[in-house]
């Protein structure tokens, strides 16, 4: 993936509107580029709500819905009582998993779907049995379908590390879990568990009694949005009641109880919203589900054509609520991205930005399907550049850097020997020779071999040892040993997809509001190779 670290050029602090300044921007908050995007020529900039504008607390949010979702189980779906017991480890799982509903496996993968890391229940799984389970050869559409679960919201976290739970607690327990119940209808178990919590409002209702301990606060929000001279607009799954909770919370009152401080004035903030989109089919304009206007104070729904009111048979003339301190603001639910073009009356797709947290259902479609510019939140980068960067004292940059150069060599190391091996194998095979020379190379052979298994061995450790560095299960996010991982790979279509991405939606506050963001040249291996690791130098 090519990346551009946009801090070279003038930055600021605002988002689309605050002058220009020049700056450090710590490496976790900075915006990177795959494609090119001039923010002149952007007229409007959307955003999704959770996980986006709306940072959950994972400890605490997860874990409220890992608490629902056992109780479900319980009372719903027939499971034992001491699964009350139980609780919510919310630094175990991290995104870009996949879980193997049939063999109650949870796998990370790399790039080309190879099985690096897995784990039965919580039992990590030997490189043997990996290989009987898996196999080492690739398969075209391994890994998808109905049996596969991939695992690249932070919403399916608590469902992850629950389903782990119930495949230990099975195989541990004959007979407390129906036998008719395999790892397959567990997993089908919790997800209808997760399900009921969403319908019968349990978790909404939560969060609106005390946001405070579910949803991070956040002061750049206010800043990067006001007096942007862009249309601005918010594009959510959830409906108005529960969205007016949240964006309350992030814009007003933080001491909520039960809605009963609940105002509109962060309307004023946006032109359009849309709730209940039901992304991803929102984006396509042949989804023909009906734009309903919302009438704020009782979350009426009034019937609309492309966002005008119709009145009711009999009833009298209908205009747009009184409510709205912006008349540019208005409150929607459902429709689809034709209906949204028409409000926002943009004369080409190009011209919208769209910032939200999810690959394929903010990202990938509304830039495949629309054109529009896109940018991808992914909280995880901070972390991870941190630990990438290390330190700003040199001691530790030199030490970091040592540690991958070191890897590197390493496996050249091993890429030499095995070279060596596969050459004084075909010579015994397809060369004529005396048996004194036979003899020598065999011995030769039988060095190398032992050379080889050692190389194996100590790269292997020293990756082990450098990826525990960012998770002591999983390792590095976006690697797998030196392969890009399957959650890189499909952060990948950010190249192609997504022309921006960073770790918070309020590093846009950091830019210029006109900020040109350029990509870097793309280097292929022979290059990086050639450019960065010759080994004459070394």
């Amino acid at each position: 993936m090519s990346v551009l670290i946009a801090s070279e050029g003038a930055h600021d602090l605002g988002l689309l509107s605050s002058p220009e300044g020049k700056q450090h921007i710590d490496i976790g908050k900075q915006i990177f580029c795959n494609t090119a995007v001039n923010m002149k020529n952007v007229v409007a900039v959307g955003f999704d709500m959770d996980y986006t504008l709306a940072k959950y607390k994972v400890d605490t949010f997860e874990s409220l819905t890992y608490e629902g979702v056992v109780k479900k189980l319980i009372t719903n779906l027939g499971y034992p009582q001491e699964l009350q017991e139980w609780c919510f480890d919310s630094t175990y799982m991290v995104r870009g998993l996949v879980i193997d509903k049939k063999r109650g496996n949870i796998l990370k993968m790399d790039l080309h779907k190879y099985v690096k890391i897995a784990y039965h229940g919580f039992s990590m799984m030997s490189k043997s049995e990996k290989s009987a389970t898996y196999g080492n050869t690739f398969t075209k559409e391994a890994f998808d379908g109905p049996n596969y679960a991939h695992i690249d919201t932070f919403f399916s976290l608590a469902e992850m590390y629950l389903f782990a739970q119930l495949v230990d607690y099975k195989d541990s327990n004959p007979g407390k879990i129906s036998e008719l119940k395999d790892y397959y209808r567990i997993y089908a178990d919790v997800r209808s568990a997760v399900d009921m919590c969403h319908r019968d409002g349990t978790l909404k209702k939560m969060v609106a009694k005390d946001p405070k301990k579910y949803i991070n606060e956040d002061d750049s929000i206010f800043p990067m949005l006001k007096d942007s001279g862009r249309t601005v607009f918010l594009v959510t799954n959830s409906l108005w009641d529960y969205t007016n909770v949240v964006m309350n919370f992030l814009f007003g009152s933080r001491t909520m109880n039960d809605g009963s401080s609940l105002s509109f004035d962060w309307l004023k903030y946006f032109d359009v919203v849309v709730t209940g989109s039901a992304k991803p089919s929102f984006f396509h304009d042949k989804n023909r589900a009906n734009l309903f206007a919302v009438e704020v104070e009782s979350g009426k729904l009034i019937n609309t054509v492309n966002g005008t009111p119709l009145a009711q048979v009999g009833g009298p003339a209908v205009e747009l609520p009184d409510q709205f301190l912006n008349k540019h603001c208005k409150v929607f639910q459902g429709g689809n991205v034709g209906h949204l073009h028409k409000l926002l009356n943009v004369g080409s797709s190009s011209q919208v930005l769209y910032v939200g947290d999810h690959i394929y259902g903010d990202v990938l479609r509304s830039k495949k399907v629309l054109g529009w510019r896109t940018m991808l939140i992914v909280p995880e980068i901070e972390k991870e550049a941190g630990i990438l960067s290390s330190s700003r004292e040199t001691r530790k940059i030199i030490s970091l850097l040592l540690t991958l150069l070191l890897l590197k060599l390493m496996r050249a190391e091993r890429d030499t020997i095995e070279d060596d091996i596969h050459h004084f194998k075909w010579s015994l095979e397809h060369e004529e020779m005396d048996a004194g020379e036979r003899k020598t190379l065999t011995e030769k052979l039988d060095v190398l071999e032992v050379q080889r298994t050692r190389a194996r061995a100590a790269h292997q450790e020293s990756q082990r040892t450098y990826h525990q560095k960012f998770h002591p299960v999983w390792g590095q996010l976006m690697k797998t040993g030196y392969q890009n991982s399957c959650f890189a790979h499909q952060i990948s279509l950010v190249e192609r997809f997504a022309c921006l991405y960073t770790s918070d939606v309020g590093n846009l506050g950091l830019y210029s509001p006109d900020k040109y963001y350029k990509p870097s040249e793309n280097f292929m291996d022979h290059e990086s190779n050639a450019l960065f690791l010759n080994k004459k130098v070394l």
